[in-house]
């Protein structure tokens, strides 16, 4: 399974054999559904002076139970191939088609910036 990001096609590159890190934190709240907390300024300066004017310094993403399960996977060391086995044992045929929809949902988090996977940039070039 080849990956494509935008104008990058890494062809040789088999999704189902990188490692996903997680590019920020997060919450869990009593049911373990988790909200990745993104900050709103990374520039020092906006920090300092323009993020304690705004209610919140941080943006919000709240996931469904089989994203905040996916969530908990990602920790920099795991395969994708490994997380969807361990999607399988935890949710069993409620997350099937799982090689469809953990690749769509990877990719996305990774468009979106919130991912990073491991040698992608060395592997695509």
């Amino acid at each position: 399974m080849s990956i494509s990001f935008g104008k990058r096609n890494y062809k040789e590159t088999n999704l189902l054999e990188l490692i996903p890190e997680r590019l920020f934190g997060h919450e869990t709240d009593a049911e373990g559904i988790i909200t990745i907390i993104i900050p709103k300024f990374k520039n020092k300066f906006l920090v300092k002076y323009l993020a304690p004017k705004f209610k919140s310094q941080n943006f919000k993403v709240s996931l469904d139970k089989f994203g905040s399960g996916t969530w908990e996977l990602i920790d920099g060391n795991l395969e994708v191939h490994s997380i969807a086995d361990e999607l399988i044992k935890k949710y069993g045929a409620d997350i099937e088609p799982v090689y469809d929809r953990l690749p769509k949902f990877l990719t996305m988090l990774y468009k979106n910036k919130l991912i990073s996977f491991k040698g992608l940039e060395r592997k695509g070039k």
